[in-house]
């Protein structure tokens, strides 16, 4: 397959890599667990990303880019939280609107990190169509967690990464919401032989029956224990991008998911739920086969307690600071 009809390609992640390059690391691929035939699975450990989570990738390359003294977004919590500290470097007014059910810990991180946030009630439907309006109301950039060009160029270097690593890698498996991850991952296989495999939460499965139906589908507002991957429907740049390259996907229940925390755990890797995700499809996939699986997030409840607990949002950005030279050290050279 191609990812036939996109506009981004390979040169976008490539300017991509080199644009964001001093505000991410580069993270390591882990030795994981075994899947039921036996083979060990390799895991790209975003959970030890600058913010803690692959959202900083996208962010960044889209305000770099962008060059907004003013931006607005919605997020589930994660984007936001990466935002708020590329926000907190560069002198950028941000506001996040969260929606109904956000985690209140991570909204409590971003506004420790000096951004504004906003509610709404409703799904991410209505938190989106809220930081569009507020977004066109302020004149201010309107930067989305995933359905922006910039933005999924920006995850493609998770992608373009794991194929440089481990380029005898077989499938990878990649947590799926909105799509900004998995299309980003789509484009850098996209003259690859490698399989990508998305997995969504078994409540939202808009790509599964998007791409069933032919075309994008609006789920209504679900819950989840992966809180990242509560998107309602496909966004506009990510869709045809993951419909002409995907291979497989694959929905996972919270009781799957939870389980694939405590198997991370057990391997060291505090991951949050939605962290976990990509994992629990690929236990589930249970193939014979040299896979990774992408740990998209650690801003687990203790995580961002802890980080809550400081007093000042400079040794919330210290903590994270810290956090990027782990992962660093353990990338190595």
């Amino acid at each position: 397959m191609s990812a036939a009809g996109s506009a981004l390609g390979p040169a976008d992640l490539r300017a991509a890599a080199a644009r964001i390059a001093p505000h991410v690391v580069r993270t390591p691929l882990l030795p994981g667990p075994r899947t039921a035939h036996g083979t060990s699975l390799l895991l790209k450990a975003e959970h030890l990303q600058a913010g803690g989570s692959f959202k900083t990738r996208g962010a960044a390359n889209a305000v770099l880019a962008l060059g907004a003294e003013r931006v607005v977004t919605g997020s589930s919590g994660n984007h936001g939280i990466a935002l708020a500290r590329l926000a907190r470097t560069l002198g950028i007014r941000l506001t996040v609107v969260l929606a109904a059910g956000a985690a209140p810990a991570k909204a409590a991180a971003i506004r420790a990190l000096g951004a504004r946030t906003l509610s709404v009630g409703g799904g991410v439907a209505e938190r989106e169509e809220r930081a569009r309006a507020l977004a066109a109301e302020t004149g201010a950039a309107f930067v989305p967690s995933s359905d922006h060009p910039l933005v999924v160029a920006g995850q493609g270097t998770v992608g373009a990464e794991i194929l440089a690593d481990a380029p005898a890698t077989e499938t990878v498996y990649v947590p799926t919401g909105g799509g900004g991850l998995l299309a980003g991952i789509c484009l850098a296989a996209a003259h690859h032989p490698v399989r990508v495999v998305g997995v969504e939460p078994a409540t939202t499965p808009r790509y599964a029956r998007s791409l069933a139906a032919g075309h994008p589908v609006r789920l209504p507002p679900s819950t989840t224990v992966a809180d990242g991957l509560r998107g309602q429907y496909p966004g506009v740049v990510p869709y045809p991008i993951v419909r002409d390259r995907v291979d497989d996907l694959i929905a996972v229940g919270d009781a799957e998911i939870l389980a694939a925390a405590a198997t991370l755990r057990r391997y060291g890797i505090d991951a949050e739920p939605s962290g976990a995700v990509a994992l629990a499809g690929a236990l589930r996939a249970g193939r014979r086969e040299r896979a990774v699986a992408v740990v998209s997030g650690g801003n687990t409840p203790a995580r961002l307690g802890a980080l809550g607990s400081v007093r000042t949002a400079g040794h919330l950005v210290h903590s994270a600071d810290r956090l990027t030279r782990t992962a660093g050290s353990l990338a190595g050279p």
